[in-house]
């Protein structure tokens, strides 16, 4: 008897846990999202903010459903390629304060990662054009511009929290 009620008493905890990340987001405001978003560890918001691009990304592109798990697929590896890429180049800095030779070494450098990033954009518009006809592609790459945009009108500056970050391409 205390076998199957320790048991059930498992079931029941695993059932809570998975109801605990299983949350209805369209009928949150967005003070509830937030509490919730906040209370998350940082793996598992990395994991729900990527569950909810990819998801966006394919309701967007209206992706067959026999094709999701392989465009998924693609879209995450171009992602984490890119961002690879970008690591590469430090933006952190004040152009300001560099010798002549520092800012053209700077700004080779940024020439030559901008190329990579142009150049792997290629590849996995190839790769992805295996999968999704290329007018979804050409669309998904606008979506990035979108959200981009978006993303940039929502981040505040590192120096005054009122005003639009900058970006900074490479």
């Amino acid at each position: 008897m205390k076998k199957i009620l320790f048991t059930l008493l498992i079931i029941y905890g695993f059932g809570l846990n998975a109801q605990k990340t299983d949350y209805d987001w369209k009928k949150m405001n967005p003070k509830q999202r937030k509490e919730v978003i906040n209370s998350l560890s940082p793996e598992e918001r990395k994991a729900l903010l990527t569950k909810f691009r990819n998801n966006m990304v394919l309701d967007n592109l209206d992706i067959d459903p026999s094709d999701k798990t392989e465009f998924t697929q693609i879209y995450t590896e171009y992602l984490e390629s890119q961002k690879q890429i970008k690591s590469q180049f430090n933006s952190n800095f004040n152009p300001e304060t560099l010798s002549d030779d520092e800012a053209k070494a700077k700004l080779q450098q940024s020439f030559e990662v901008g190329q990579k990033l142009l150049d792997n954009r290629k590849k996995y518009a190839d790769k992805m054009q295996q999968v999704i006809p290329c007018q979804k592609v050409l669309k998904l790459f606008q979506s990035e511009k979108m959200m981009r945009d978006k993303m940039d009108e929502r981040m505040p500056s590192h120096g005054n929290q009122n005003t639009p970050r900058q970006r900074q391409n490479p």
